[in-house]
């Protein structure tokens, strides 16, 4: 388990290791992003692009961008704007 945390209504959370390891912290996210205030902007770093994850914000309404910093690095970013 992870402990994720919020400042200045930003969470940065980088899963990459935890996701090599084959771990799947998918549920954590989703449950840490719906207790989270609204405003507020999710930075989530792994090793590849996320589909799952990013299927799971669309369906929960909400856009995600994917960026690739470097190979085996995709940042994704979620804005919270309403609850959820």
């Amino acid at each position: 388990m992870s402990s994720f945390q919020i400042e200045n209504q930003r969470a940065v959370i980088d899963i990459r290791e935890r996701v090599l390891r084959g771990e799947h912290p998918r549920r954590e996210i989703i449950n840490f992003v719906k207790s989270a205030p609204v405003g507020t902007l999710f930075e989530i770093h792994l090793p590849h692009r996320g589909e799952p994850l990013i299927a799971t914000f669309q369906s929960l309404g909400m856009n995600a961008i994917v960026n690739e910093i470097e190979p085996a690095h995709f940042r994704l970013m979620v804005i919270k704007l309403n609850e959820i």
